[in-house]
């Protein structure tokens, strides 16, 4: 066993500064009303004795606890598994970091989890919550609204208030999601393909509805182009893919273009054509949605996509919780969306990025 290492006090850091034990106290927790020449004595005297704050002593004087909780409504292998969820992951971290706040990642395996991460919030452990890819029956809202939580949502919000209104305390941030998908159908109406199928994500979130609208409005524009046979769900997962594309190519064998929901159902799809003996382009021309580098750059062939910001969006709703923190600290008057924010929707824009497959 080491013998444990005696850290600098506060008032080792006010003796070595000349000042006060309250003066260390207000510059340490970024308080005001110390005059320039002071606090600059004070933050040389922590970095000489490498003084450390006590967070639970600071998160009495500040009521802020500097840690934020990412709630991801999905189970563990789904997220370790999915390029989707560490590209979200990396922008959230990056903007929590410059601020200097600690991430804390709460997933739901199921059920029974949503009350824990519910307590855990609850608790006071940390100062918001960002939540992201909710399904349609998930609990976590009402749960974490009832928490009291300062929130920001990941994806367009499906939930209602009592009154059947989209809730106006409600933050969140989205892709254009329906816009990005409709640019696809069209590219593929526009190589002249007339069978273009959709392999939908999973159904109970609201991106997938959003993505499967767009396929919809442009398919709707071509007389004929449209026939309910050729849409098939899937859950965003390569497994998901294949078992959507063979059973597609059960129902439409004369299928010519294909329009995935994520590029991780195109995979899946690529798979299946490719054992089927179908060429890409040449006979079935296949287009994604997310274009993330690791899957769309490296499929056989590269996978045209709808690229969308998916780290700058994990970074947008850090930002914008942070900026919701920064305006009050009454939790008690807070709404979902932070406190004293009103609701609001930030849909970033998408791009089509064209490559081999379509």
């Amino acid at each position: 066993m080491t013998e444990a290492v005696s850290r600098p006090t506060l008032e080792a850091v006010a003796a070595r500064a000349g000042v006060s034990r309250a003066t260390v106290s207000r510059v340490v927790n970024g308080g005001d009303g110390v005059r320039a020449p002071l606090a600059e004595r004070v933050r040389r005297a922590v970095e000489e004795l490498g003084y450390v704050p006590n967070q639970a002593a600071r998160s009495l004087v500040t009521r802020r606890h500097d840690a934020v909780a990412v709630v991801v409504a999905e189970p563990e292998s789904r997220v370790f598994a999915d390029p989707f969820f560490a590209l979200q992951l990396r922008g959230i971290g990056k903007e929590l970091t410059a601020h200097d706040n600690q991430l804390v990642l709460l997933l739901t395996e199921g059920r029974a989890d949503h009350t824990r991460v519910a307590r855990y919030l609850a608790g006071g452990h940390v100062d918001g919550a960002l939540v992201f890819s909710l399904h349609l029956d998930d609990p976590l809202p009402g749960l974490i609204r009832d928490a009291g939580v300062p929130t920001v949502f990941g994806g367009r919000p499906h939930w209602s208030a009592d009154t059947g209104a989209p809730d106006p305390g409600v933050v969140y941030v989205d892709c254009d999601n329906r816009g990005g998908a409709r640019a696809a159908a069209r590219h593929l109406l526009d190589l002249g393909r007339r069978r273009v199928a959709h392999l939908t994500g999973a159904l109970d979130q609201t991106s997938a509805v959003d993505r499967l609208d767009g396929y919809r409005d442009a398919v709707a524009e071509v007389p004929g182009a449209y026939d309910p046979r050729l849409v098939v769900e899937g859950d965003f997962t390569p497994a998901g893919g294949e078992r959507a594309m063979r059973e597609l190519l059960a129902r439409c064998p004369d299928v010519d273009a294909v329009f995935a929901a994520n590029d991780l159902t195109a995979l899946g799809a690529l798979r299946v054509l490719r054992e089927s003996g179908r060429r890409v382009p040449e006979d079935v021309a296949v287009a994604g949605f997310d274009d993330m580098a690791p899957v769309a750059e490296q499929t056989d062939p590269p996978l045209t996509t709808v690229r969308q910001d998916i780290e700058g969006m994990g970074r947008l709703m850090a930002r914008l919780l942070l900026e919701g923190l920064s305006g009050g600290r009454d939790r008690e008057r807070t709404t979902a969306g932070g406190p004293g924010a009103r609701g609001k929707g930030v849909i970033l824009p998408t791009t089509l990025i064209r490559r081999a497959s379509a």
